[in-house]
């Protein structure tokens, strides 16, 4: 075990499993202890069940570090703040917030339902919010906090994801401004785009959707997909160093962590720009937005001929 997170406290969401699971182990070995939380329900939102926060309670202990389980649902705001309760009434403070809990709703946009719609935004966008919010107060009165959330390369478009894409690009605006609203406490916020082998990468419905999408099946698809998503332990190395002393001036910024490969996003910006005095007719648009703005600009998915 190591000793860069020793003496800290982190609370880490959808932690019975997957991605979440390896945060709170990695962060043990760090020396943390850690509040497990995890609903344990289906992938789907659906259900509940304890035994997945229990056994990464176990595991943590059997390592020496200390944890402790929690089973509220993200979706709650009273339930995020009881997460937050359960840290300070269990080890005395909170230091560190990863924001992992999610489901899967997927669908195209033409036959989603409002539930399905709901359900992803409440859990990814909502919970995140809902435990930042109630992390931020603690962090605030400390004057020091690590907030790590949780997007996806989905946010940047996946055919089927609406719910899911939408939710995540949020995450990726909230970070952004979390990092200034707490910049000046001492709290940096941070968000990662993680490339990994879980349950809710790898199943049957996506693995035939990247098979479609790349013209590939079988071995030569299962192949792809393990170059494409890698072990879910190999992104929570870098989750512990967000959170660790030599990360402070990291702030507001996107990650995308797959296996050996770490990249920083670049933040949105001007490309490229057209400008006259007083307003544009639409006649002049047509004429002039095909050779500049639009220029070698490709429809992502044309239409079928």
């Amino acid at each position: 075990m190591g000793d860069r997170l020793k003496g800290k406290v982190a609370l880490v969401t959808g932690a019975g499993r997957g991605l979440g699971r390896c945060h709170s182990l990695a962060l043990a070995a760090e020396g943390a202890k850690v509040v497990i939380n995890d609903l344990g329900g289906a992938m789907d939102g659906t259900g509940s069940d304890q035994t997945p926060a229990d056994e990464v309670v176990a595991e943590i202990k059997k390592m020496g570090s200390d944890a402790v389980a929690n089973y509220d649902s993200v979706v709650s705001f009273e339930g995020a703040e009881k997460m937050v309760k359960c840290a300070l009434d269990n080890f005395g403070r909170l230091d560190i917030l990863i924001n992992n809990a999610g489901v899967l709703r997927d669908r195209m946009v033409f036959n989603m339902t409002e539930e399905e719609w709901d359900t992803v935004l409440k859990v990814h966008l909502y919970g995140h919010f809902n435990c930042a919010k109630h992390a931020s107060v603690v962090f605030r009165q400390q004057r020091n906090g690590r907030i790590v959330n949780t997007s996806s390369a989905a946010g940047l478009g996946n055919m089927g994801q609406a719910n899911y894409s939408a939710a995540k690009e949020g995450i990726v605006g909230l970070t952004r401004t979390l990092a200034r609203d707490l910049g000046r406490y001492g709290v940096t916020c941070n968000a990662i785009r993680p490339m990994a082998g879980t349950r809710m990468t790898l199943t049957p419905e996506l693995k035939s959707a990247w098979g479609k999408s790349m013209g590939i099946s079988g071995t030569d698809l299962d192949n792809f997909m393990t170059t494409i998503f890698t072990p879910a332990e190999c992104v929570s190395p870098f989750v512990v160093f967000l959170c660790t002393d030599e990360a402070a001036n990291i702030n507001g910024r996107t990650f995308c962590v797959m296996g050996g490969e770490i990249h920083l996003y670049s933040e949105p910006d001007y490309t490229r720009s057209i400008y006259k005095k007083g307003l544009w007719t639409v006649d002049e648009l047509c004429e002039l937005v095909p050779g500049s703005l639009a220029t070698g600009l490709e429809n992502p998915s044309p239409p079928k001929t």
